[in-house]
């Protein structure tokens, strides 16, 4: 099992909220059944496989959110996407791996939802506000650096890091494969360090 500590997780708040989380969770295994199988050995099946990882579930979901509501809603929602696939896990021994997997995706999931909002400002304006000019020594020898960077590295590792293009962004714009353009940026990375 996890430490608590390991987290920096107060064990005894985390006690009490666990018991109202127990509460709840206990009954979240019995709003759906398989109309093939009895409800009881289903809910005690289930309720087998996720009563030695229940600490852990709330510790990884707290870890993820550092919330206590946020990771009671992340633990129920894995409890009931377990209930709804446990036919698909094969191996009782990996009911661990498989309860945090699903959690980790959930959490996914919440930032998957959240649409930021879009500015009406021109991105071509954004820069011309710019009044200041780094003079700094570090900057100028990274500006040298990236002049002596071959065109073929310099510009897709400009548009990723300056510019914040993906990889599949990267090589639709310079008309090669997605694997094509990883190289290029992997190899303008090596070439930079080599220079600075």
């Amino acid at each position: 099992m996890c430490s608590a500590k390991w987290f920096g997780i107060d064990t005894n708040r985390l006690q009490k909220e666990n018991d109202m989380t127990a509460i709840a969770l206990a009954h979240t295994a019995t709003l759906t059944a398989d109309v093939g199988q009895s409800s009881s050995s289903r809910e005690n099946e289930f309720n087998a496989l996720i009563a030695v990882y229940m600490d852990d579930l709330y510790r990884y979901a707290y870890w993820l959110s550092s919330h206590p509501a946020v990771a009671d809603d992340l633990v129920q929602e894995t409890l009931v996407r377990a209930w709804k696939s446990m036919d698909k896990l094969n191996d009782a021994k990996a009911v661990k791996g498989w309860l945090l997997t699903i959690l980790r995706r959930e959490n996914a999931r919440r930032f998957e939802r959240i649409r930021p909002q879009e500015s009406a400002i021109p991105t071509e304006e954004l820069a011309a506000n710019r009044k200041d000019y780094d003079t700094s020594t570090e900057a100028f020898v990274l500006r040298g650096a990236l002049e002596q960077l071959p065109k073929e590295y310099r510009e897709p590792l400009l548009m990723q890091v300056i510019y914040g293009h993906s990889q599949k962004e990267i090589a639709a714009h310079l008309g090669i494969s997605v694997a094509g353009a990883g190289t290029r940026l992997f190899r303008a990375r090596e070439k930079m360090r080599e220079l600075l």
